[in-house]
């Protein structure tokens, strides 16, 4: 009787042993017959000595995958296009006695940098030395002389509006004489421009 019994825990033990070795899936942990992992008293699976760091499981101990944080679309910025009025002021100076054009390349420039040109605007002066017909007559050849030069630039000059004035309006008085007066007064021989128009500009909203 004896050694039936002791036959029995034989082979009971036997039979735990087996249960208690790795089981396909749960690769390091020993299960119990109803196939689940053995735990302790504190919720702790019992591990085999197969086991590796990599068999955690998140029933055993392993922290559980976190999902992505979702990727917000980042959101474009509304944008309107307007017009908007500019203008800008220029001056072209001469030389005594002369309606040479020396360049108007910077005027021109900005002309046809605009989306629209609205105006032109130029009013011709001269300096105070020689008779009044003659230094009105001088005027207008220079404003005619800055129009062509204008034009030749590819400039339109469609809404042009000139006027000259003589020896009118002098931005300098000078004491002067003789080649230091024609010297010092250059600033009054001039054709100043002002360009009136439209640049397209895109603003947020």
């Amino acid at each position: 009787m004896k050694k039936l019994a002791l036959c029995a825990g034989l082979i009971t033990a036997m039979g735990l042993s087996g249960v208690a070795q790795a089981h396909n899936d749960h690769t390091g942990y020993a299960v119990n017959s109803s196939d689940t992992n053995w735990k302790t008293s504190a919720g702790e699976c019992w591990q085999i000595s197969e086991f590796k760091s990599e068999d955690l499981t998140v029933d055993c101990g392993a922290e559980p995958a976190k999902e992505p944080a979702p990727v917000m679309a980042k959101e474009e910025p509304k944008t309107k296009t307007m017009m908007v009025s500019e203008s800008k002021s220029f001056v072209v100076n001469f030389a005594f006695d002369s309606s040479e054009v020396e360049s108007v390349s910077n005027i021109a420039n900005y002309a046809n940098s605009l989306k629209k040109l609205d105006a032109i605007r130029l009013n011709g002066y001269t300096d105070d030395i020689g008779s009044n017909s003659y230094n009105n007559a001088l005027s207008e050849r220079r404003v005619k002389a800055v129009e062509a030069a204008l034009t030749n630039a590819g400039v339109s000059t469609s809404s042009i509006v000139s006027h000259h004035y003589g020896e009118a309006d002098p931005v300098r008085t000078c004491a002067e004489s003789g080649k230091s007066q024609i010297s010092c007064l250059r600033a009054n021989r001039r054709v100043e421009v002002m360009i009136e128009g439209q640049n397209q500009v895109t603003v947020s909203q």
